[in-house]
């Protein structure tokens, strides 16, 4: 006879939250201290079905060699930093996040930050306590007119765009996949990135860190803003850099700087510490009674609720499928995912719509949750925290029309075919994939281009010119590099026209390589793809 779940609380939770499970059947033990005892974690996991945690559980490989019986993972927050979400996926575990508790909480903190630093008052704080009195040495400036310049106004900047609207500021926002329809929703003029830097007399961050955002504000951007600009920092730590910043804010170009989150935590040392025109904060953006019940609340249920129906919300790393229709379902998960992935890595221009086709037998099958996988595909090389569950939502949310369309009549050669397009504001990039009767996912086709590319972790798309000469100057490019090719998918529209590589290398392709890539005459780019 199975056991009843049991489910380990190893970070703060509330009480409440801690009722949740035991009211819906499930034993529970709230054991806090573990959170910041990996060795004791180690030795009690093994006896738990779902464990519940904050930001302090570090939950590694090697924890989770040890979780025998573990099935779910439940963060309280938006961030699973501290989750090994690959291994996890390796195990079977779900690991379920709540991406929307925090959003009013880390947005108001962004607005005080901003009257803090418009006013100074942490610094007046301390003079005064101190005795001092320095009535004329905090000079301030007025918020009413000035440019709020958001970077990212996706759930939470959306927020802080209204309350700022709400204080009489000018805000204009700078977010690859606001759409026109949304930022005039919003009431905030959407521009590019230059622009909104060359304007912001405030800048406040609310993206999350990826390949592209890391040091988005780097010493090339921040060279770029407005002098006498103030900078605030509530999203995470790395979309700054902060050694890039500190100069600045000694020669004053900068005015101010209030940071809520740093490259290193918990931040000990930093170099924006001790100036006096910085204020910072110890990550407080989700620290308030109301935000920290909310995410607590929202896991135990989502965890209380996979226990005991199987129902699966807020996983950021498996779709919500049934067991009925999982083995069928899964391959063309991957697929639509993985195509979309393809197509978001070569998107860089705002998004627009994103439509999926499902042609032949797959035009049968549960699309919602492919369309979800496929916008999640889309979406993730931006928004790291993108999942199955949020993706569609977040896409409304942006202003992004989803579309699906199915043909069950057919599907060329193939049983099943997945088409997706990416409509950005440059131009519409699309693709297609099948799978095969192995199970995995591969692309027949590029820009209406046929090919056959099996998917692999890392892969070069080499757009190129039908011309003698292309693959023996390519592969000697990459010999030279000693990289190693796994597999080369070649297709053309036309003897001597357009033309594709999509080829498979074992490894991450270094700068150097695409750059000699790149100089290959047939060559008209060449984009790193990793899935």
């Amino acid at each position: 006879m199975p056991h009843p779940p049991k489910v380990l609380i190893s970070d703060a939770l509330s009480d409440a939250a801690v009722q949740i499970f035991r009211d819906r059947g499930i034993a529970v033990d709230f054991r806090p201290e573990l959170g910041r005892d990996k060795d004791a974690l180690l030795d009690a996991i093994g006896d738990y079905d779902g464990l519940a945690i904050r930001s302090a559980t570090k939950v590694t490989a090697k924890l989770l060699a040890q979780a025998s019986r573990l099935k779910v993972i439940g963060r309280a927050g938006i961030g699973v930093d501290n989750v090994d979400v690959p291994a996890a996926t390796a195990k079977g575990v779900i690991v379920m996040n709540t991406p929307f508790g925090n959003a009013i909480t880390t947005a108001e903190h962004a607005i005080a930050m901003m009257f803090a630093l418009a006013r100074q008052i942490p610094q007046a704080d301390a003079s005064t306590q101190a005795g001092k009195w320095e009535k004329n040495r905090f000079m301030g400036v007025e918020l009413t007119g000035k440019t709020l310049g958001v970077i990212g106004c996706g759930n939470i900047g959306a927020v802080v765009a209204d309350r700022a609207i709400g204080l009489k500021l000018k805000v204009v926002a700078y977010d690859p996949f606001l759409t026109p329809e949304r930022a005039f929703e919003l009431g905030v003029e959407k521009v590019e990135l230059d622009a909104l830097l060359a304007r912001a007399d405030i800048l406040t961050l609310h993206v999350p860190v990826t390949e592209r955002t890391r040091n988005l504000l780097s010493a090339e951007t921040l060279a770029k803003t407005k002098p006498g600009v103030r900078i605030i920092n509530c999203a995470r730590g790395g979309l700054v850099d902060e050694a890039a910043l500190r100069a600045l804010l000694e020669s004053g170009h900068v005015a101010g700087a209030a940071f809520d989150v740093f490259a290193t935590e918990p931040a000990t040392e930093n170099p924006l510490f001790g100036h006096p025109d910085v204020v910072c904060t110890p990550h407080l953006g989700a620290a308030t009674a109301e935000a920290q019940a909310n995410v607590a609340l929202q896991v135990a249920e989502q965890m209380a609720d996979y226990l005991v129906t199987g129902a699966i919300a807020n996983a950021v790393n498996v779709p919500a499928i049934s067991a009925e229709e999982a083995p069928r379902l899964k391959p063309f998960v991957a697929l639509s995912e993985k195509l979309g992935s393809f197509l978001g890595q070569l998107t860089d221009a705002p998004i627009r719509g994103i439509r999926i086709t499902y042609e032949g037998a797959v035009a049968g099958m549960n699309t919602r949750a492919l369309t979800a996988a496929a916008v999640t595909g889309v979406l993730r090389p931006i928004l790291a925290d993108v999942n199955m569950v949020s993706a569609p939502a977040i896409a409304r949310e942006r202003g992004i029309v989803v579309e699906e369309v199915k043909r069950e009549g057919g599907a060329s050669d193939y049983e099943s075919v997945v088409r997706i397009a990416v409509d950005a504001e440059d131009l519409v990039r699309d693709a297609a994939g099948t799978v095969f009767h192995d199970g995995k996912p591969r692309v027949i086709e590029i820009r209406g281009i046929g090919i056959d590319a099996v998917l692999s972790p890392h892969m070069l798309y080499v757009p190129n010119h039908d011309r003698p000469g292309f693959v023996g100057s390519f592969g000697t490019v990459l010999g030279e590099a000693g990289v190693n090719m796994a597999t080369f998918a070649l297709g053309r529209a036309e003897k001597g026209g357009d033309a594709i590589a999509f080829v498979a290398v074992d490894g991450p392709v270094s700068a150097e390589v695409l750059e000699a890539i790149a100089a290959i005459p047939q060559v008209k780019r060449v984009r790193p793809v990793r899935f």
